[in-house]
């Protein structure tokens, strides 16, 4: 298995949200990163501190503001699964609210790149992101 191999809906949407949302940590540092570095000059010591500025629960809190009116009923599910799901940690530096916020977040772009739809993943992440990145 590659690290692009894509699996059918129904075997993501029997994942774990905590599973997905794993997942979709990574799918979302490896974009912060990639907008940072194509789009700065930084070091990076500063690309890291923006990085995670943009890749925290208070971060992700902020931005799926924007993000909530244009998911699917799918996805609209896959975020209240991850947002809801028990989690085996807590984040020091967030509000339990923003954590299960960003848990729903995370897994939302989890379940689209196990399903091999990487442009909804651009779509949504490139939206108003200029003001942020």
């Amino acid at each position: 298995m590659d690290m692009f191999t894509v699996v059918s809906v129904e075997y993501a949407r029997n994942l774990s949200p905590v599973t997905l949302a794993f997942v979709g940590d990574a799918v979302y540092s490896l974009y912060v990163r990639k907008t940072l570095v194509l789009t700065t000059d930084y070091g990076t010591g500063t690309l890291q501190k923006l990085t995670s500025s943009q890749v925290s629960a208070h971060g992700q809190s902020g931005f799926l503001e924007k993000l909530l009116p244009l998911f699917t009923e799918d996805e609209t599910d896959i975020y209240k699964r991850g947002r809801n799901a028990k989690k085996a940690t807590k984040s020091k530096n967030a509000s339990v609210a923003e954590y299960n916020r960003s848990t729903g977040f995370e897994a939302v772009l989890g379940y689209l790149y196990l399903i091999g739809r990487y442009e909804r993943i651009n779509e949504l992440l490139s939206t108003d992101k200029g003001d942020d990145l």
